[in-house]
């Protein structure tokens, strides 16, 4: 049995101070401040140690990566990242959300890429080095957490189309407010007709770095046409919803049916699951099927729609009141939150706080804070 993890510790010698810090973090937004510290795990092929190639898991201040420009991943692309939050608890501990979820998620997106999968124990206890030692940081705003970004890729410094034998791991921690900054109640959403986010046999199903990437441009078209969000259609029809640029989507029907975009191309989100499971609870019907743009706004105009709402960790749970595009125009209910989204969304975000109980054994607290 492989022993648990020592990290080297190495302190940031000039951390923020108090004063500073609290009015970082009074109001933080979403992904623009940064704690002081950051993980590092390096994976060298034919390294043997006790976790295999990889080895030096250390904890040290957050600083500048030195890169060789010939470094694979500016190159060839061979990274992958997930996203999780930390929260504070009324008894002061502060937890993870399915973080287990993450550390599985992670490594089906290395093994896509061709990258080394990590072991479970040093992502788990990288997280929880990194919630312990920034602690402080903790954002007090009403919804505030911790915002969590585990990364990897290839820092082999190389010419060649070949996965690379040099890996480095980091993980970086964000104080979040909330993410999306129109403060509305329900977001509106553009279709993109003209670009895809993935096809069958891509990389949709995996997080990485070129998925994102090739989303910028069509949510750069929604925003110019005065919308939060994009929402990508199947990249062989364009007909089927496939999802937005970085959460899952579920659609309430009139006879309490609620059903959500099949797994393939899509990101198997862990907000998805988590939603599906609390619906079926709630006594709701709930299936993953396909759903056609077209049938999207006939069921909206005509009422037999009820609710829509998008999903993801950053933005947990967020009403969708209006589509948008080039030969779509709709409204789903009267614009704004329905009531199971609100209500699916105090549940999960209860569990994840810590202020209704944990049936599923979905949180998990960090030892030491």
């Amino acid at each position: 049995m492989t022993s648990a993890p020592e990290f080297i510790v190495e302190p940031h010698p000039h951390p923020v101070d108090a004063v500073t810090r609290a009015a970082m973090i009074e109001n933080p937004g979403f992904g623009s401040v940064f704690t002081d510290h950051m993980v590092t795990i390096r994976y060298t092929e034919g390294h043997d140690g006790p976790w295999g190639g990889w080895h030096s898991p250390t904890i040290g201040p957050r600083k500048a990566i030195p890169l060789d420009p010939a470094t694979a991943v500016l190159h060839y692309a061979q990274e992958i990242f997930e996203g999780m939050k930390a929260y504070r608890h009324a008894d002061g501990q502060i937890a993870l959300f399915r973080p287990e979820q993450n550390a599985l998620r992670f490594n089906r997106s290395a093994a896509r890429l061709a990258m080394p999968a990590l072991p479970e124990e040093l992502f788990l206890a990288s997280i929880d080095e990194i919630v312990r030692t920034d602690k402080d940081w903790m954002p007090s705003v009403e919804g505030g957490s911790l915002y969590l970004r585990p990364f990897m890729f290839a820092s082999e410094a190389f010419l060649g189309v070949r996965p690379a034998k040099e890996y480095l791991y980091i993980v970086i921690v964000s104080p979040a407010g909330a993410y999306f900054k129109s403060g509305a109640p329900a977001v509106k959403i553009w279709v993109s007709e003209d670009y895809s986010r993935a096809g069958p046999g891509g990389t949709g199903a995996a997080k990485c770095g070129g998925n994102y990437a090739a989303s910028l441009l069509p949510q750069s078209e929604a925003i110019a046409q005065g919308c939060d969000q994009v929402v990508f259609l199947d990249a062989k029809e364009h007909r089927w919803i496939d999802e937005l640029g970085g959460m899952n989507l579920f659609f309430l029907f009139d006879d309490g049916r609620m059903i959500t975009p099949p797994l393939g191309t899509i990101l198997p989100g862990i907000t998805r699951d988590s939603i599906m499971q609390l619906a079926r609870d709630e006594g709701i019907s709930v299936s993953e099927e396909a759903y056609a743009i077209d049938q999207w706004e006939a069921d909206a105009k005509s009422g037999k729609l009820v609710e829509a709402f998008a999903c993801g960790t950053a933005a947990v749970v967020t009403p969708v009141g209006e589509v948008r595009g080039k030969h779509h125009n709709f409204t789903i209910g009267a614009g704004g939150p329905g009531q199971l989204t609100v209500k699916l969304r105090e549940k999960l975000t209860g569990i994840q706080r810590g202020t209704l109980p944990d049936p599923y054994g979905w949180v998990r607290t960090v030892a030491g804070v």
